[in-house]
């Protein structure tokens, strides 16, 4: 069911816990086999494991791959709190690269989490952690808010 259909998703909660049981992933997770695994108001969890296919010249996963798990994490904590439809642009965003990401890592877990939130601006933050909570990159991010009206509303 369409975000944009009667009936359907009212809240940005409710439109991502949507995405997740209906398996959605946008191309960009996809390609890099990126999951969104949990959401709760101010709060989201993608997962992925590094693979060789994320590597950058010098045999480590290029910092782009966290960057997306970040960037991901942030806006969608910001999009679980809205309380209307709407979307979030990355304003800014802060990435902090604390240690090396590799195929013996494992799975790791992007966790987001909103800071603070007015009517048009939410800040947020967001970790990548392993299995036993080590930080390899965190981030900080401003979004852009904007809601989105009903078809029905006009």
């Amino acid at each position: 069911m369409s975000s944009e259909e009667p009936g359907g998703p009212v809240t940005g909660l409710d439109e991502i816990r949507a995405m997740i049981e209906q398996g959605q992933r946008p191309p960009m997770m996809d390609l890099l086999d990126i999951s969104l695994a949990d959401a709760e108001e101010g709060r989201v969890v993608f997962t992925a494991t590094p693979s060789r296919r994320v590597y950058n010249p010098l045999g480590i996963a290029h910092g782009g791959f966290a960057a997306t798990m970040l960037d991901s994490a942030c806006g969608l904590a910001a999009k679980s709190a809205m309380k209307d439809r709407g979307n979030c642009v990355t304003l800014e965003l802060k990435i902090a690269y604390h240690a090396a990401l590799d195929d013996t890592v494992g799975e790791v877990r992007a966790i987001g989490t909103l800071v603070s939130m007015t009517r048009r601006v939410a800040h947020t933050q967001a970790r990548l952690v392993d299995a036993n909570d080590r930080l390899y990159a965190s981030a900080t991010s401003t979004l852009l808010l904007s809601v989105r009206q009903n078809r029905d509303e006009g």
